[in-house]
């Protein structure tokens, strides 16, 4: 195969591996031919363009193909997959502006895929993650990991669109005549919305992305008469391959935990390293420490001598001290023997005046008797009231004797509660009333003391008086007939005020005995509500028995649907191929171009893509796979059954 020019072009920068044998199946854009004067027929860079985007049809086309008919998410060693990115690099890199930076020149296709981050903010979440991978070191690597995470996404078309439409910030980095500023550009980024049909599952950290060669490979792109006998085989070996990548995929798994320990150990020993010198460091202060303890231990034997000769000094002064300490105690003993004649002196004038005060008192208690003969009075009235009382303890032991029948009758609660309702109404106006009488009380009380006080007063006046008696006899005479009479006047007062104060105890001994009788009624009914409060509790603690009974008969249904399942499971699930199923197992629509099959990772049959539009991790892969609505169902109840 011949051809003149520039080829794919120079700017792609990509070398092209043909096959042997066959010819490809798929029209190429003819290359710019010179004619006999030496012209050339076409633009080299349409032509590139018109090549790379026949490229990127058949990668795609092939991709889909090849994807749908494998039936599974495709991994980053999926070679159609691998040739896709190649072609779509390629793509990217046609007619890029070269950029000069101090040391040299930069061509790279990340400074366009960065601008993707300010059109559409979701992309702002690859872009984080593209940087934070702590392999990648180039910007072609970064730019690599940004198409699969797309890809994963998918949303690659989504965001090459935002990028086309805006051509102005696309001029920074492409030429005029590049593949992305032309509509070449705008029908590769169509072609991609196809792509969104594809699962794929790509590992991205364990990939050396930074030195990958691009390079187009177009013997996948040739028929051969014996692949079209081989088909038959390679449904076989696709069923090899799953597996393959399954424990590929574990192998990964275990290479990473592998790895994460190394580091873990490297890091145990440069903390150990670590450690090792800090015990060297302590030991070293230990040994500083020691010599400094020798240091005070001799300063402390200087500090001892000097202290036990300042002793020495303070005893002689003390010495000193005590001598003139018993010269001064001699002359305060002889001011103490005048301060004792004083006294003496001091005291018989004392008992002179105590014998005048003695005659007072004489008088004084003779009043006092007076006040005596009263308070018999009252005493007897207080007696009274003492057998008033016990005939009314004698009342309420009779009303006790009834209330005691009263609590025979179980069929009068009903009654009993009214009577309670209509008794803490009495008790809300006994209990006004009492505070009435004890308001009365307290006036009666207030007067009782008032007339008290001016007893009080009435004595301090006769004591005054009691001075004067000795002097005018016949004029104290008179005044102690005006007091008999004041004193008859207030006697009959007091009697009266008496009467009252009885009055007052009578009522509140009354509402005293109704209040008792309303408590003890208060009482039985707690007691009732107390037994009524048992009896649910121990009604609710049943119910939370038969409650944690129930659940546990559930876990243990559970259980055994689990174990039916898996013995199910060993039994035979069989991974159901695409040539078998023509219609969705749920809801039994024929499968279409447009109406996809997918299968179910768990069970292995297969859907459309609205019966198995779940994704969760299985013990056969870790990471989020298809599964069906039933699947999905049965795993959630599962690992929810499962949690505590």
């Amino acid at each position: 195969m011949e051809a003149s020019g520039s080829g794919l072009g120079s700017e792609a920068g990509f070398a092209v591996a043909m096959a042997t044998r066959g010819r490809p199946s798929f029209p190429l854009a003819p290359f710019p031919v010179q004619g006999p004067n030496g012209r050339a027929t076409k633009d080299p860079t349409a032509v590139e363009r018109a090549n790379l985007l026949n490229m990127a049809k058949l990668s795609i086309k092939g991709l889909i193909e090849s994807a749908l008919s494998f039936g599974r998410t495709l991994d980053s060693d999926y070679p159609p997959l691998q040739q896709f990115f190649v072609v779509m690099e390629h793509c990217l890199k046609h007619g890029l502006k070269v950029r000069k930076s101090f040391l040299s020149y930069n061509k790279t296709i990340w400074g366009p895929l960065e601008l993707v981050e300010k059109l559409y903010p979701e992309a702002e979440e690859i872009g984080a993650s593209v940087r934070d991978l702590p392999g990648l070191k180039t910007p072609l690597g970064r730019a690599r990991a940004w198409l699969r995470l797309a890809l994963m996404q998918k949303k690659m078309a989504d965001y090459l669109r935002c990028l086309i439409i805006q051509r102005d910030l696309l001029s920074e980095f492409y030429e005029y005549h590049a593949l992305m500023m032309e509509e070449e550009g705008a029908v590769i980024v169509g072609l991609l919305v196809g792509l969104n049909v594809i699962d794929a599952n790509l590992c991205v950290k364990g990939e050396d992305l930074d030195s990958q060669v691009g390079v187009i490979d177009f013997s996948m792109y040739l028929k051969n008469e014996e692949d079209i006998g081989n088909k038959e085989r390679n449904v076989q070996i696709a069923a090899i391959l799953d597996q393959k990548n399954y424990v590929e995929e574990l192998n990964r798994q275990l290479n990473s935990t592998v790895s994460s320990l190394h580091s873990r150990v490297d890091s145990l020993e440069k903390s150990n390293t670590k450690l090792i010198e800090e015990l060297a460091i302590a030991k070293n202060n230990i040994i500083k420490l020691q010599e400094e303890n020798h240091q005070l231990r001799s300063e402390n034997k200087l500090i001892l001598m000097k202290t036990q000769q300042h002793l020495e000094v303070t005893k002689v002064d003390v010495e000193t001290e005590l001598q003139t300490y018993k010269h001064s105690r001699q002359g305060l003993d002889e001011m103490y023997n005048e301060a004792r004649r004083q006294l003496r002196d001091e005291s018989q004038l004392r008992q002179d005046v105590e014998n005048e005060l003695a005659v007072q008192v004489s008088m004084k208690h003779e009043i006092e008797l007076a006040m005596k003969l009263l308070e018999k009075d009252i005493h007897e009235k207080q007696d009274t009231l003492i057998g008033l009382r016990q005939q009314l303890e004698e009342v309420k032991a009779i009303n006790i004797e009834m209330y005691q029948k009263l609590q025979g009758s179980e069929a009068d609660l009903k009654e009993k509660n009214e009577i309670i309702a209509r008794l803490e109404e009495k008790t809300n106006k006994i209990t006004a009333a009492m505070r009435q009488l004890e308001q009365r009380l307290q006036q009666a009380e207030k007067a009782q003391m008032d007339t008290e006080d001016e007893d009080k007063k009435y004595l301090q006046e006769c004591q005054s008086k009691f001075d004067s008696l000795q002097k005018q006899i016949s004029q104290k005479e008179k005044q102690l007939v005006q007091l008999e009479t004041d004193l008859k006047i207030e006697k009959e007062w007091r009697q009266t005020l008496q009467e009252d104060l009885q009055k007052e105890k009578d009522t509140l001994s009354h509402l005293r005995n109704e209040t008792q009788q309303i408590i003890s009624l208060k009482k039985e009914f707690l007691h009732l509500q107390d037994e009524n409060h048992q009896l649910k509790k121990i009604y609710h603690e049943q119910e939370q028995a038969l409650q944690e009974l129930g659940n546990k008969l559930s876990e243990s249904k559970l259980k055994i649907e689990d174990i039916k399942e898996a013995n199910k499971a060993l039994q035979g699930l069989v991974w159901l191929k695409d040539k078998e199923a023509t219609h969705c197992k749920l809801c039994e629509k024929e499968f279409s171009l447009s109406k996809r099959k997918h299968h179910c990772r768990n069970c292995g049959e297969i859907f459309c893509n609205a019966c198995s539009d779940n994704e969760l991790p299985l013990p056969s892969s870790p990471k989020p796979v298809r599964v069906c609505d039933s699947c999905h169902a049965l795993l959630i109840q599962r690992c929810s059954s499962n949690l505590p």
